[in-house]
C-alpha cells in the first residue's frame, strides 16, 4: 500500500478528523504533509471544507499545524469545483491573496484539479486570473505549469500564453518592491521552464522573445529558468547558448 492508501484506510475508520490531521501535518517544519491532503480533499465532503477554509490566518498563522487544515480545505474545494461547481471560483481567486503561502500553493492544486477534468475550464479562469493582481497572477502560473496537464499541445500553448501576459505585466510594473510582486518574480522564476519543455518548438521561442528584454527583473526570471534541469533535458546546447548570453547582459 502507498502512503496515501495508508491515509485514506485511517480517515476511512476516524469519525472525528481533526486530531489526526493535525498530528499528521508535518507543522511546523519545512514542509506540510501533501500527500494527506489530497487524500482529504478525496474522501472530505463540503461542510468539512468550509468549516477549514474557516481557519483564516489569525486562527490559523503560517507553520501552525491548524494552518494544515485550512490547506486541506482549500484543495477539497478544487474537488468540488472539479465536479462541476462553478460557484467556487471567486473563492479560490480570493485564496490567491492569502498572507500565507501555503493557502495560495494550496489553491494551484485545487485548480489542477479542474484542469484533471475540464482543461478548457480551467484556461478561461486563468486568462482572467492572468490580467488580475501580481497573487492572482502567480496562481495562474503556478496551476497553470504542471506537466501533467500539458500533455496536449494545444494546453502547453495556451500557458505559454498565460505566462507571456504575466510577463508582460512585469515589464510594466511601477513598484517592484512589494512582497506580492517578489512572490510572482519568484513563481514565474520556474513556470516558464515548465511550458517549455512541454511544447520546446513553441516554448523555446517565447522564452528567447524574453531573454532579449531590456528589464532586470525579466532576466532575473529568465536566468532561473534556465537553471531547470528540465530545459537541460530538452536540449542542452540550446540552454547553454542562453546562458552565457544571460551571463554578459
Amino acid at each position: 500500500m502507498s502512503k496515501a492508501d495508508d491515509y485514506r484506510a485511517k480517515l476511512r475508520t476516524v469519525d472525528h478528523w481533526d486530531a489526526y490531521l493535525l498530528a499528521e501535518s508535518g507543522l511546523p517544519g519545512p514542509r506540510g504533509n501533501l500527500e494527506l491532503a489530497q487524500v482529504v480533499a478525496d474522501e472530505g465532503n463540503a461542510d468539512l471544507f468550509w468549516r477549514y477554509t474557516g481557519y483564516s490566518a489569525d486562527l490559523a498563522p503560517v507553520n501552525s499545524p491548524y494552518e494544515f487544515l485550512a490547506f486541506c480545505g482549500v484543495v477539497g474545494l478544487g474537488r468540488l469545483l472539479a465536479e462541476g461547481n462553478q460557484d467556487l471560483l471567486p473563492t479560490l481567486r480570493r485564496f490567491a491573496s492569502d498572507p500565507r503561502w501555503r493557502l495560495r500553493e494550496a489553491v494551484a492544486m485545487a485548480m489542477q484539479r479542474l484542469g484533471d477534468a475540464d482543461m478548457d475550464a480551467l484556461i478561461a479562469e486563468l486568462e482572467q486570473w492572468s490580467r488580475g493582481t501580481p497573487l492572482e497572477q502567480r496562481a495562474a502560473a503556478a496551476a497553470i505549469c504542471e506537466p501533467r496537464l500539458l500533455k496536449q499541445p494545444q494546453y502547453a500553448l495556451a500557458a505559454l500564453k498565460i505566462l507571456d501576459t504575466i510577463t508582460t505585466s512585469i515589464s510594466l510594473a511601477g513598484d517592484r518592491r512589494g512582497e506580492d510582486f517578489l512572490a510572482l518574480r519568484k513563481g514565474l522564476g520556474y513556470c516558464w521552464s515548465v511550458a517549455a519543455a512541454a511544447l520546446p518548438a513553441a516554448g523555446m521561442p517565447a522564452m528567447e522573445k524574453w531573454l532579449v528584454f531590456a528589464d532586470k527583473d525579466i532576466h532575473w526570471i529568465m536566468r532561473e529558468n534556465l537553471k531547470k534541469e528540465r530545459l537541460v533535458r530538452v536540449d542542452a546546447n540550446w540552454v547553454e547558448r542562453w546562458r552565457n548570453h544571460t551571463a554578459h547582459q
